[in-house]
């Protein structure tokens, strides 16, 4: 008998868990709350870059996917995933998301169900806010008469090595008899489990994940941009560092940092600390402000660029290479790339900007174009600036056509016109 397991959250990452659910045999019920997503996902119309059309369509053909907004869809399910966004509002974490999602769960569950979180959240969350409204909504005990686990999302959009399946798995439970259901239900899924001791590890290993990489890649902003003015080419020197074999992790700086990890999980970190134990996570701040300030210092690079050159941003004409926050992908989420612009509009520039992923600008650039890159001319532009460095742009083109190149991703060859963070 297949398990019925619904996945609330069709995006990066809780389409990609329908789909291998229902590749292990399981009937699915996809939620989400935007009936645009329903309808698409419905029609076999992937929104999603890490799962493609055609994969859904042949979900859709097993009879074994459906999408709705409807959680009348859940009732009898075996298994109910969590993937919904836990953003930061005015600094602060905001839950209302997963809230909403419990207390409409919970009159569906019973005995023996099982419950995960998958969303990024701050140690504590699973047992302290998400038990108290399913117990409230069904009348059972959590880890008594039906299970609840945290297991933290580990999806990198566009990623071609690993996916969702070959990533190893962290998992708990809020008793033994919930991490056996949740190892269950995943190692079906995945190809490692990784069981951790207890919710709040799991949801600290997250946590911990991006925290490590926001802090480092602060280290080697701040080193870009003392380096600049050292004049010392610091990408030479991370290729340099990059060759010893042990005690170094290669960082590279950039314009910033986006996507629903970097900008948002540390914060959650650092705001349980200071509400828990009343001090401050300095690490955590200072790679904020860091990283925060990236698109501010690569507007004033490209002003004195032109400076240089007896022009000004203001009724200058620029070409923004790359939108979303990470190459080759469609994530504009929280995108450095996003706050330039929003920045160079605001200086009076003349922005055009050239995504293949994107089908639309995000909703704060209302006046910048946006095109797919075929076929593109890069001439006719006071300067460029490579924000974004997919793959699908011809990079040789650029170099030979524009006049100022502003390279944040260290993606062209160096040249008279190219100048490099």
């Amino acid at each position: 008998m297949s398990l019925k397991t619904v996945i609330i959250g069709q995006g990066y990452v809780g389409l990609p868990i329908a789909m291998s659910a229902v590749g292990a045999g399981h009937l699915v019920v996809g939620l989400d709350s935007d009936q645009r997503r329903v309808d698409r996902l419905n029609a076999a119309d992937s929104f999603v870059e890490d799962v493609s059309s055609d994969v859904l369509a042949s979900a859709i053909g097993t009879g074994r996917y459906v999408a709705s907004m409807d959680y009348g869809a859940t009732e009898g399910f075996d298994v109910a995933v969590i993937t919904v966004p836990t953003p930061l509002r005015e600094t602060l974490p905001d839950l209302s998301f997963i809230e909403a999602s419990a207390a409409s769960l919970a009159p569906f569950i019973r005995p023996g169900c099982l419950v995960v979180l998958e969303s990024t959240t701050y140690p504590g969350t699973t047992e302290e806010l998400l038990v108290p409204i399913l117990e409230d909504g069904c009348g059972l005990k959590a880890g008594v008469d039906f299970h609840v686990g945290y297991s933290p999302e580990r999806i990198d959009p566009g990623n071609p090595t690993w996916g969702f399946a070959n990533t190893p798995k962290v998992i708990a439970g809020v008793s033994a008899a919930s991490l056996a259901a949740v190892s269950a239900f995943y190692v079906a899924l995945v190809e490692r489990v990784v069981p951790v001791k207890s919710c709040k590890e799991a949801e600290l290993t997250k946590l911990l994940e991006n925290t490590f990489r926001h802090v480092n890649i602060a280290l080697v902003n701040e080193l870009a941009v003392f380096a600049q003015q050292l004049d010392i080419d610091i990408w030479d020197a991370i290729d340099a560092a990059a060759t010893k074999p042990f005690g170094f992790m290669k960082f590279t700086p950039g314009p910033g940092v986006g996507g629903h990890c970097l900008p948002i999980d540390p914060s959650y970190l650092s705001w349980r600390v200071k509400q828990t134990l009343g001090r401050p996570f300095r690490f955590v701040e200072l790679a904020n402000d860091v990283n925060e300030h990236m698109p501010d210092y690569v507007v004033t690079r490209l002003t004195l660029l032109l400076n240089d050159r007896s022009k000004s941003i203001r009724g200058s004409r620029l070409l923004l290479i790359g939108l979303a926050y990470k190459k080759n992908s469609s994530d504009a989420r929280e995108s450095p790339a996003v706050r330039i612009a929003e920045l160079l509009v605001a200086l009076g520039a003349d922005v055009v900007a050239v995504d293949p992923h994107l089908d639309s600008v995000p909703r704060q650039l209302p006046t910048v174009e946006l095109r797919d890159g075929k076929d593109c001319a890069f001439s006719g532009f006071e300067a460029v600036l490579v924000l974004t460095d997919h793959d699908q742009i011809d990079y040789s083109a650029l170099g030979e056509q524009a006049s100022i190149i502003l390279d944040t991703r260290h993606r062209m060859n160096p040249s008279d016109n190219v100048e490099f963070l």
